[in-house]
């Protein structure tokens, strides 16, 4: 005789439904993830749900977001979306406490969002939404195994706690497992770091000239004159840094151009490569803001890469793509006009870090970072600007961003404390394109005083200054402002980063005792 075996809804409390289905979500996250490590890593269900709620943030939250967090940004998002997570599974989880299909159902509806939201990134493929649909599926098969007994199993209506336990911790635990397999096999597959490794710098002809000692200021606080890679700011949209291998990296350059051109790396590294000292700033920096930095960059000009191409009458810009479907929107004639603007492989004699953009990168001097900078580029179409918009763009920022000329003080600290007598007040200076010619100082509403300057090394690198300063017993203000190489005064107009970046003098509040 065969016995037919059903299945009770078990008997929990509020917290234990609370915890079964925040360990179905993290099933649907961690299978989702090892799921999209054969796909594409992207398809990820947290990575789509990062990637979505950037793209769908209010620009006033984004800055907020920088202004508080500045490059820890990624990480704030990330726990922000934890914790979300656990509130909307402890929610369905007082469903599923009462009807374990209600809680199925609500469960697989968040799968179904998600497996949309996958669909509708930059770079998906139908294949995007199965790390979603198996993920969820797996998910709601942990619910059912923690919230469901045997019909006949007369723990079905008593305490069973035990018993929960212990199939709570396995799905934990697959749940976990399942996530961590997906990273390791997701970095077998795509080792970016042993990539980087047996990256060779291509060679220059023509080397740029050493940093002189005459340009960097041996002040202890100041900013030094080239950032070193590692402290270099990262602002960009990836939630996760794309696993972009030199091996799978294309570029094709198409659009408004004579002849399409598709490049792969190798045939990339033929070209003749050049280097150049160049300061970035992104147009989030507040006045004041450390969102800037200097590197030397070693790629190929983009003119060459153009002029293969041959740019058509009347294209006035380049919409570049990134592998993670990021575009930005370039003038056109800000490269032409311009032998530094490159597609950078290499920063400070190494192979780029993948935060800045490995394998290769954008570098257009003088424009700031959204509209010139596009990281992991992989993508460069020749269009117009009455055509066509970009990330930022259409979110209401300006289309042609020049940098503005900006001033900061780095040392002494805010709210420093200070003894009577000469004290060293420096900090850097830029304008892009156009260079500092000097840097005042103002100390409450006294004279504005003139700095001294370290040597400059070109138009698109910043300047160090340094002015001594006799300071007197109380509290006091400084303010600092730069002149540029046209004769320009630094505004003293204070304007936030929205919609072309922040102008404004930077001060600091200081106690001499």
């Amino acid at each position: 005789m065969i016995r037919r075996i059903g299945f009770a809804h078990r008997e929990v409390g509020r917290a234990a439904a609370a915890a079964a289905t925040t360990a179905a979500a993290a099933t649907v996250l961690g299978v989702g993830h090892l799921v999209a490590v054969f796909v594409d890593p992207a398809s990820s269900p947290f990575f789509v749900l990062g990637a979505t709620v950037v793209d769908r943030t209010p620009k006033w939250l984004k800055d907020s977001a920088i202004r508080w967090f500045g490059t820890n940004d990624k990480l704030a998002l990330a726990i922000t979306m934890g914790v979300v997570m656990v509130i909307a599974a402890a929610l369905i989880g007082q469903l599923a406490r009462r009807s374990l299909t209600l809680g199925a159902c609500a469960l697989g509806g968040l799968g179904v969002v998600v497996a949309l939201a996958a669909l509708s990134r930059p770079t998906a493929t139908p294949l995007f939404a199965a790390p979603a649909i198996v993920g969820t599926g797996a998910g709601i098969a942990a619910l059912c195994a923690l919230l469901l007994v045997p019909a006949d199993d007369d723990r079905a209506a008593g305490p069973t706690r035990r018993g929960f336990l212990l199939t709570l911790t396995t799905v934990v635990v697959a749940a976990a497992g399942a996530g961590i397999a997906g990273r390791v096999i997701g970095r077998r597959l795509r080792d970016i770091e042993a990539d980087r490794a047996s990256f060779v710098l291509p060679r220059v002809a023509e080397p740029i000239a050493p940093v002189a000692a005459e340009m960097e200021l041996a002040i202890p606080g100041s900013t030094r004159f080239v950032t070193p890679a590692a402290e270099f700011y990262r602002i960009d949209t990836a939630l996760q840094l794309p696993a972009l291998t030199r091996d799978r990296w294309r570029l094709r350059i198409h659009g408004m151009v004579d002849r399409e051109i598709r490049l792969d790396f190798d045939e990339l590294s033929s070209r003749r490569a050049v280097e150049s000292l160049i300061t970035l700033t992104c147009v989030s920096n507040e006045v004041g803001g450390e969102l800037a930095g200097t590197a030397k960059w070693t790629g190929y000009r983009l003119t060459d890469l153009l002029a293969e191409a041959g740019p058509a009458p009347g294209a006035d810009m380049i919409l570049s793509r990134s592998i993670d479907g990021f575009t930005a929107s370039t003038p056109l004639a800000a490269v032409l006009d311009n032998p530094d603007a490159l597609l950078a492989v290499a920063m400070n004699g190494a192979a780029l870090p993948v935060a800045n953009g490995y394998p290769a990168r954008m570098i257009v001097p003088g424009l700031y970072g959204y509209v010139s900078a596009t990281k992991w580029v992989v993508d460069l179409e020749l269009t117009r600007f009455d055509r066509a918009r970009a990330y930022w763009t259409e979110r209401g920022w300006a289309d042609r961003a020049p940098i503005k000329t900006a001033s900061r003080i780095d040392v002494p600290a805010a709210f420093a404390k200070l003894p009577t007598g000469l004290v060293t007040v420096a900090g850097v200076a830029w304008a892009q394109g156009r260079g500092i010619a000097a840097v005042e100082v103002q100390v409450d509403d006294g004279p504005w005083q003139r700095a001294t300057l370290a040597a400059a090394y070109s138009l698109d690198t910043w300047r160090q200054w340094s002015w001594q300063w006799d300071a007197s017993p109380g509290t006091h203000a400084l303010r600092v402002r730069a002149i540029d190489a046209t004769g320009a005064v630094q505004t003293d107009v204070r304007m936030t980063p929205f919609p072309d970046g922040a102008t404004g003098w930077h001060s600091r509040v200081v106690t001499v005792r």
